[in-house]
């Protein structure tokens, strides 16, 4: 009797823990000038912890003066890129990132 009640018992752990719904929600679908603005946005994030940490005084000039031009760079990209999607929407549509 107590077999059963184990069997019993582990078919319904199992079926609860990797039961699925019907309908499984994804999300939305996210484009690749989605991806892009996510990105700028954690650019733009990094500069402004940059300009406070130099402030504070935990950024040496040197190391300060390379990060802020890489980071304006890859920001700089990333407008150029959103700006073609943008002027061109079919482009975006193909990819899924």
């Amino acid at each position: 009797m107590i077999w059963i009640v184990c069997g019993l018992m582990f078919v319904a752990s199992i079926l609860y823990v990797f039961y699925l719904p019907g309908k499984v929600f994804l999300g939305p679908e996210k484009t690749r000038a989605g991806y892009l603005r996510e990105r700028r946005d954690a650019v733009y994030e990094n500069l402004r912890d940059l300009n406070f940490e130099y402030k504070a005084g935990k950024v040496p000039d040197a190391d300060f003066t390379s990060l802020k031009s890489s980071l304006q760079d890859e920001a700089a990209t990333i407008l150029a890129e959103i700006a073609r999607l943008e002027k061109n929407p079919a482009v975006q549509r193909g990819t899924r990132s």
